[in-house]
């Protein structure tokens, strides 16, 4: 039997972190059913508050209200689980979104899209725990230096994100074409010899996780037998009945075939992988309305210089108006051929996990 995930004080029986999925994919019902099952359940902070009345008016201050409403909602469902929040750094006021998630109580911060170098300082003296997501020896090695220099600690979790990740990508186009599992792999262990340096430094286990392409237990084996601590699956949990997305957005998922999943350019800068449908090949002819209302979610977004609205278009998505609509997905989403309980996937990975 392998070890559960043991993050300073929390532990996960099943070492398995739902990833956080925006806008509005993983929520509280999602992240609070996969608490509830012994994984650690991740609600996205990004337009979190998109359903709440005020959001178009006002949508920061809506968001940042609605992270405490979905933490403490996931907590209940959770019945005393582990329950976190992804927050991205090129978020507006994302120091703001950090301090509501800590205020709220949330028990771990996950934070990519970008190096989170002040979240120490943000989460402060709190018992929330800070996790950097990080997608190279590179990357790790400057938040790890500059957290160790600057605020003498050390990460309380790392989050590997490898090139078959969904959503944003941490990686250019090219590196993306590049890379494939096998060839990351040697990436990985450089990052887990760093992160080793500064265990040993700090007396502290750093667990790592290890994202993107993790689909089921051959995954999760394979991870752990790297050196992993435990795993990070995303993709897997949206074809779930607790998942916050609608149905429609789930029946895209079961539809997609492996041709279907491609990589896209989004307006935030960075590459994306998602599924093709009719937003896509517009936004491909350049066929999108230009106009929009923005809804403040980048901290640096200039509206002339970019094809469409990523709000629009994911909020468009989850509430199932897919034409309309960027549906983000993992590599793997083409595996989906039916819906599922988050217990059974739970259940999956615990069988796997005994096995170790």
């Amino acid at each position: 039997m392998g070890k559960p995930l043991v993050i300073r004080d929390l532990i996960a029986e099943i070492p398995v972190i739902q990833g956080g999925m925006g806008v509005g994919v993983s929520l509280s019902g999602l992240a609070g059913n996969v608490a509830k099952c012994g994984g650690v359940g991740i609600i996205s902070t990004a337009q979190i508050g998109y359903q709440e009345q005020g959001f178009a008016e006002h949508p920061i201050e809506t968001n940042l209200k609605a992270i405490g409403t979905h933490i403490r909602r996931a907590k209940e469902i959770s019945g005393g689980g582990i329950v976190g929040v992804n927050i991205m750094v090129a978020t507006r006021k994302y120091g703001e979104y950090v301090k509501a998630a800590v205020a709220a109580g949330a028990d771990l911060v996950i934070s990519g899209a970008g190096l989170p170098t002040e979240l120490p300082a943000l989460a402060g003296e709190s018992r929330t725990k800070i996790a950097p997501i990080v997608s190279s020896a590179k990357s790790a090695s400057v938040i790890c230096k500059l957290w160790d220099r600057k605020f003498h600690r050390c990460p309380d979790l790392l989050v590997i994100e490898g090139p078959k990740a969904g959503g944003h990508l941490g990686f250019s186009r090219e590196e993306l074409e590049r890379l494939d599992g096998e060839a990351y792999e040697e990436e990985i262990k450089s990052i887990l010899a760093l992160v080793r340096q500064y265990s040993e430094k700090y007396q502290y286990h750093i667990p790592v996780v290890i994202a993107g392409g993790i689909y089921g237990g051959d995954e999760m084996r394979h991870a752990l037998g790297l050196g992993a601590d435990g795993v990070q699956a995303a993709t897997r949990f949206v074809t779930t009945f607790e998942c916050d997305a609608s149905e429609a957005y789930k029946q895209a998922y079961l539809a997609a075939k492996k041709e279907d999943i491609q990589i896209v350019k989004s307006p935030v800068g960075m590459p994306g992988r998602a599924i093709r449908n009719e937003f896509i090949r517009r936004a491909e002819e350049g066929a999108l309305d230009s106009h929009w209302k923005c809804y403040q979610c980048l901290e640096k977004c200039s509206q002339k210089d970019i094809p469409y609205c990523i709000t629009d278009a994911l909020i468009n998505a989850v509430k199932g108006n897919l034409d309309h609509g960027l549906i983000f997905c993992g590599a793997d989403a083409w595996r989906a051929e039916k819906m599922e309980h988050v217990s059974e996937i739970m259940e999956e990975f615990r069988k796997e996990f005994a096995k170790i």
